[in-house]
């Protein structure tokens, strides 16, 4: 294989460049520490006190003394004989060849009985202490090599195993890419990957729900989009039957004109829900909202009752104003068309005070109320309480609207039962204090 294909093969694998970079690490570290050592040893070391050696007879009188003149030099020794010449003596060590003939002959040398060295110029086993391989000059580097090869074998397995995670959490975000929002991947331990894969997992959640939410807002805006059309049509063709009376005309052209209407209202709301979903898309100017007037206005519009505390004459919220209005006209027209049959004057009643910094929204009726198993469905895109008919009115995303309006202010909106019979929509929105 090529070098460059190698390298190629190696950069592609993130537990292999980890391996080597964490080996070449532990091999530099272990370099840097063992030259340092050495260093530390040969500097600080005392130099050696100059050595005498002395030549001795028989009763203990010294013959002759010598020093070595430099590291490693033969000792010569003058022995002084009977006879008043002197005899040099020349003493080597063990393995090197010796320097003066003279030595011939001398108890202990080569070629003479005795103890000294062998055939090959060392000293026989017994008497030789060799230090160990490791305390020999390049010995230490070879010990700081084993070692090094020991971390790098220990160190793959760790290696290994924290990569193959990534590899799977890349299996997973490849599927996740192509298409099958469904893939999640397995969550193993307590470090940054583990915490990266519940990221991944909460993040593919959210967007297949958001999908999910967008297909069944497509069916259902299809189906809700349906019903005008085909009463639209029926209307026209009636129009224009030949027998038609001028009072069923304009019955026709009446119901025409409310299913038009119908048919502009979802539009708008689907279009409105849209951006809501989305939650970079801008919705318009923030800015300081006094509730009090725009729900006095919307109350006015529907007939409603209003009931704030004595005194209250303005509450500021933040918030985007026609947003806010929209919020406020979708549930009074929801109490309205649903919870106003009676003849009783709280019918509908919206209420305003604050709480704890925050500003509580309620809007009530005497309807029929909503049965516990759908206090949050009711909230559900084009979702209708069984039994619930068309020809009441609404297209399913009033409800909807006023959650996602909330929620995008910071606040947040419930169903309750009323005391008395009757819904109770509870909204808690931040003040502007």
């Amino acid at each position: 294989m090529p070098i460059r294909s190698l390298s190629r093969h190696w950069s592609r694998h993130l537990y292999l460049r980890i391996w080597l970079a964490v080996v070449a690490g532990v091999a530099l570290l272990m370099l840097v520490v063992g030259w340092a050592w050495r260093a530390s040893v040969e500097h600080h070391a005392a130099p050696p006190a100059p050595r005498e050696w002395v030549v001795l007879n028989a009763q203990g009188d010294v013959l002759a003394r010598a020093t070595r003149a430099r590291p490693g030099a033969p000792l010569v020794f003058e022995v002084p004989l009977p006879d008043g010449q002197t005899l040099p003596l020349q003493v080597q060590r063990s393995g090197e060849r010796p320097r003066a003939s003279a030595m011939q002959g001398m108890p202990g040398m080569p070629g003479m009985p005795g103890v000294g060295p062998g055939p090959e110029g060392r000293l026989p086993p017994h008497l030789r202490k060799d230090m160990p391989w490791w305390a020999k000059p390049f010995g230490f580097f070879w010990m700081l090599g084993l070692i090094g090869l020991a971390a790098a074998l220990g160190l793959y397995p760790v290696v290994r195993r924290l990569t193959q995670r990534l590899e799977g959490l890349q299996r997973g975000v490849q599927r996740w890419g192509e298409g099958d929002l469904s893939v999640r991947v397995p969550v193993q331990g307590d470090d940054e990957v583990a915490d990266l894969s519940e990221r991944f997992n909460a993040a593919a959640e959210r967007i297949e729900g958001l999908m999910a939410s967008q297909k069944s807002l497509l069916a259902n805006a299809s189906h809700e989009l349906r019903s005008p059309l085909a009463r639209i049509r029926m209307g026209l063709e009636l129009m224009n039957a030949p027998t038609v009376d001028p009072a069923a005309t304009a019955r026709s052209r009446a119901e025409i004109l409310r299913n038009m209407a119908e048919l502009d209202q979802l539009i708008d709301e689907i279009l409105l829900a849209s951006r809501l979903d989305a939650k970079e898309a801008d919705i318009g100017t923030v800015e300081v909202v006094d509730l009090v007037g725009l729900c006095a206005e919307e109350c006015a519009r529907v007939g409603a009752s209003f009931d704030v505390p004595e005194g209250l004459t303005q509450l500021d919220v933040p918030g985007v104003a026609k947003l806010l209005r929209r919020m406020v006209r979708n549930l009074l027209e929801n109490a309205r068309r649903y919870g106003a049959a009676t003849d009783q004057a709280d019918a509908v009643v919206l209420s305003l005070h604050t709480e704890s910094a925050q500003v509580v929204l309620r809007v009530q009726d005497r309807g029929p109320g909503v049965p516990p198993a759908y206090l949050d469905r009711i909230f559900e895109p084009f979702f209708r309480l069984p039994g619930a008919s068309e020809r009441v009115g609404g297209v399913g995303l009033g409800l909807a609207l006023v959650k996602s309006i909330a929620e995008r202010h910071g606040g947040q909106v419930k169903c309750t039962a009323r005391l008395g019979g009757g819904a109770c929509f509870v909204v808690t929105l931040p003040s502007n204090d």
